[in-house]
């Protein structure tokens, strides 16, 4: 077994590459995985006035964004790598892939570098499910799921170890996006539904998740799709430009956020004044502000994902590969035998 590298034995980084991720979700368990992960999440959000917070830096291009997204609670730091580019798929590539490095503040020095395109999967329907747990109506059971792409089996899992779902309704423009979904839900323990319009797919459901992926100003629901009493998972709309509901079911809802100052310009309320009235999500949690409060309220996560998350989901992974042989040791350090003899490391090599 592989033991994580001791401070004497710092010039080594685990890595855990895809692989290696997989093979560490199948050891846990998803649903398992589901669940840690969504305590872990939570944790952190009742952290929240610690950590340092910033919107992600991004390079937006007409195809496509890259971004960086860091964040540090004075104790480690953590950043993810990750691109959104919708049209990918159309080339056999991923929409949005993502690696991701954990360091300790108190020396600068990494202690964790991962892949996070599978991870990020994770960790956004873990947060989904950790926030539903708090504002879904109590007793739900069925979710609407609007676009079937990569993101929307994970959704379901976590909707169903977390919150207790255990009927999702698909729908996607793409007929072969909701067989795909269909068919890898199966035998999972939900009833999977294919609808033919994301009107059939709502009928009955208490929860609506929407993970669309074009970059545009888009109307996956008009106002008159949305009744009373729903909660609304809106993770699809996540840069500027893009968004997924229209303006009036907004107008109606309770909305929900990570942090104001990115979901202002990510969010489905790019759509809304500047002063509309949001809630974060930590204050929910904390008991500091209200979530749900009556059986007709909408409430509406406005979902652009932050660094938080992906700061907790690197926790949870390095806690999790102690006594495992599931990272490789990384030599990507410098570790002169004197800090201040960096040249002569180099010229020994050359012997």
């Amino acid at each position: 077994m592989n033991k994580l590298p001791q401070p004497s034995d710092r010039a080594y980084v685990p890595f855990v590459s895809v692989e290696n991720m997989m093979r560490l979700v199948h050891s846990i368990g998803l649903e398992r995985m589901l669940v840690e992960m969504a305590d872990y999440i939570e944790e952190d959000f009742r952290r929240w006035p610690l950590f340092d917070k910033t919107p992600r830096v991004a390079a937006h291009s007409p195809v496509g964004v890259i971004e960086l997204m860091p964040t540090s609670d004075g104790e480690q730091y953590a950043f993810k790598y990750v691109n959104g580019h919708p049209t990918n798929t159309k080339s056999g590539l991923q929409t949005v892939t993502a690696f991701g490095l954990l360091a300790d503040v108190a020396t600068g020095y990494p202690t964790l570098l991962s892949e996070m395109t599978v991870l990020t999967a994770i960790r956004t329907a873990a947060t989904s499910a950790m926030v539903a747990k708090h504002l879904a109506p109590k007793g739900a059971r069925t979710m609407a799921m609007i676009g079937n792409g990569a993101q929307s089996e994970f959704q379901s899992l976590a909707m169903k170890a977390v919150v207790g779902i255990d009927t999702v309704r698909l729908y996607d423009i793409d007929r072969a996006a909701t067989e795909k979904a269909a068919r890898n839900l199966a035998g999972q323990g939900l009833t999977v539904v294919t609808c033919t319009t994301p009107e059939d797919a709502m009928e009955g459901a208490e929860i609506i998740t929407t993970c669309t992926a074009d970059k545009q100003y888009a109307t996956i629901l008009n106002d008159n799709m949305v009744g009373e009493g729903v909660h609304i998972n809106a993770i699809g709309g996540d840069c500027p430009g893009k968004t997924e509901l229209a303006p009036a079911i907004l107008h109606r809802s309770s909305i929900f956020v990570e942090y104001p100052p990115q979901t202002r310009i990510e969010g489905e309320i790019q759509q809304l004044d500047e002063d509309h009235p949001v809630t974060e999500l930590w204050q929910v949690i904390l008991g500091e502000a209200e979530g749900r409060v009556s059986s007709r309220q909408i409430t509406l996560f406005d979902s652009v994902g932050f660094a938080i998350e992906d700061f907790s989901a690197l926790r949870y992974v390095r806690d999790r590969l102690e006594g495992t042989a599931l990272f490789d040791q990384l030599d990507m350090l410098a570790d002169p035998d004197d800090p201040r003899d960096l040249f002569g490391m180099l010229q020994r090599a050359k012997g």
